[in-house]
């Protein structure tokens, strides 16, 4: 099957992410699919789908997506490497170009989505919360699959056992756990958890200055703040809603640094 023709005017990317480095994660994942047809299914990647595909996928992950289209428990997609419709509302509201991130993810009013340096590289993988607070999920996108596929055969196995003690579907079983081993954490679907680490967003300069950039990077111009994850722990929150600097949130928007790393808030 040929490639999409893109919708989008993506960055040509310096290299494609490679399909080897993500090779065991693929196959675990296969595995669970293989061994629980009944619950896990794998969505075909371009070239073994064997219908067109409308997703616009970004170049960097040529390799990835031609093999794998993402992963559905029932006929839910919890994991997305080839989505078909792109919006900027709702938990994208901060997002303005649609070519610096890609959704993994998309739940009610929530989201988890890959960022995109200004030249096509992937980077870190954030959740976004209702709250539109931005949750630190994993450094890299194989680091995330690999979360995934941990928290899905954690939930294929103890949904055994909840099924026969509640009585429900194991496809259900399976999709409540996947929300308390990934997504409590990864969306925040759990608010009164005290123990999520926040990140820390840096107090804005006076009116005349603009933030200094940490050591060897470059700023976007009209940055009022920096969020800087480098470091972080996995499950760390950006609050930039709550976030008090000038101007009305909703007139901000979000721009990535250091592999996605340093969350730029920039003025409109």
């Amino acid at each position: 099957m040929s490639t999409p023709t893109p919708a989008l005017s993506w960055p040509d990317p310096g290299e494609v992410l490679p399909i080897a480095a993500l090779r065991p994660v693929l196959e675990r994942l296969s595995s669970l699919a293989v061994t629980r047809p009944d619950v896990v299914a794998l969505i075909p990647g371009l070239s073994t789908g064997e219908e067109e595909v409308a997703a616009d996928p970004p170049p960097a992950l040529a390799q990835i997506v031609d093999e794998i289209g993402g992963v559905r428990v029932g006929d839910r997609v919890e994991l997305t490497l080839l989505i078909e419709d792109r919006v900027g509302e709702g938990p994208y509201t901060l997002l303005q170009d649609a070519t610096a991130f890609y959704p993994l993810h998309e739940g009610e009013d929530v989201a988890v989505v890959l960022t995109l340096a200004e030249d096509g590289t992937p980077g870190a993988v954030y959740g976004i919360g209702e709250d539109l607070a931005l949750h630190l999920a994993a450094p890299d996108l194989g680091a995330y699959l690999s979360c995934f596929a941990e928290a899905l055969e954690r939930a294929l196995v103890e949904a055994e056992e909840e099924t026969e003690v509640r009585g429900e579907s194991t496809i259900e079983a399976v999709r409540a756990l996947l929300d308390l081993h990934l997504y409590r954490d990864v969306l925040g679907l759990d608010p009164e958890d005290d123990t999520v680490p926040e990140a820390t967003v840096l107090e804005p300069a006076p009116a005349e200055q603009a933030p200094q950039p940490p050591a060897g990077e470059t700023l976007p111009a009209d940055t009022v703040a920096v969020v800087d994850l480098r470091g972080a722990p996995l499950g760390a929150v950006a609050p930039v809603m709550d976030a008090e600097l000038p101007g009305e949130p909703l007139d901000w928007h979000l721009e990535w640094r250091a592999g996605g790393l340093l969350l730029c808030i920039v003025a409109a």
